[in-house]
């Protein structure tokens, strides 16, 4: 498995490219519009054939490269299931699996940042997060039918019963950090290790919060999977 990290320093978004070697299929997750040109540059590079571009959510921070990569290469968009969007060429839900070549990636359902939010399990190994669990945080809930007795639940009954060794790779860090384990998360993610669901409720209710500065502009285009209205 070929599996990239990649960054976008405005919003602090980690997109991830994953492809089977052998077959030379990709994947992209959580692309960011400003870095397509990067992203196609590197499938170039590793001469890769994007097949997907796949969402943890709707995103209010930046919007997304789907429907300029779909014009480049001629891949299909994929969001949660439920997701509030009309341009998804194909919805993923709870437990369900997409494969490209030996590489199968299972869709888990973490409503709580958003009410349509997914976490991508990829080969039982690396765990895409989005926002539902940072490195040592998680997303906030105050916004986009958030809700934080929903994330407590996904994130400590879906997320940290998985195996202490899996990779925790989460949508964004603003800290420089790349990776963590579930096992770490659960021993020292400050938001969650030794809180109750009530506790953890009153802790996120009461974080206030500046709106994300694209926000305005971002959800609605993501709700076309990228594509900007123009005037």
């Amino acid at each position: 498995m070929l599996f990239r990290q990649i960054f976008d320093k405005e919003s602090s978004t980690y997109t991830y490219l994953i492809a089977d070697q052998l077959t030379k299929a990709a994947i992209l997750v959580d692309p960011v519009l400003e870095q397509v040109e990067r992203d196609l540059q590197m499938l170039r590079e590793l001469g890769l054939t994007l097949q997907y571009c796949l969402e943890t959510h709707i995103h209010a921070d930046h919007i997304t490269g789907t429907d300029k990569l779909r014009e480049s290469t001629g891949c299909l968009g994929i969001l949660p299931q439920n997701a509030q969007a009309i341009c998804a060429d194909r919805y993923i839900s709870d437990g369900k699996t997409l494969q490209l070549g030996s590489i199968v990636i299972q869709a888990i359902a973490t409503p709580g940042h958003t009410d349509s939010h997914m976490a991508y399990l990829v080969n039982g190994t690396h765990l895409l997060t989005g926002d539902a669990l940072f490195i040592r945080g998680c997303g906030r809930t105050d916004f986009q039918n958030g809700d934080a007795g929903a994330l407590y639940d996904a994130v400590t009954q879906k997320l940290f019963t998985l195996p202490d060794d899996i990779l925790v790779y989460p949508a964004h860090d603003y800290q420089g950090r790349t990776v963590s384990t579930i096992g770490e998360e659960k021993l020292w993610n400050p938001r969650f290790t030794g809180r109750s669901r009530s506790q953890f409720i009153e802790v996120m209710n009461n974080l206030n919060l500046p709106m994300p500065k694209k926000i305005l502009e971002a959800v609605p285009a993501n709700q076309n999977c990228g594509k900007v209205a123009e005037c």
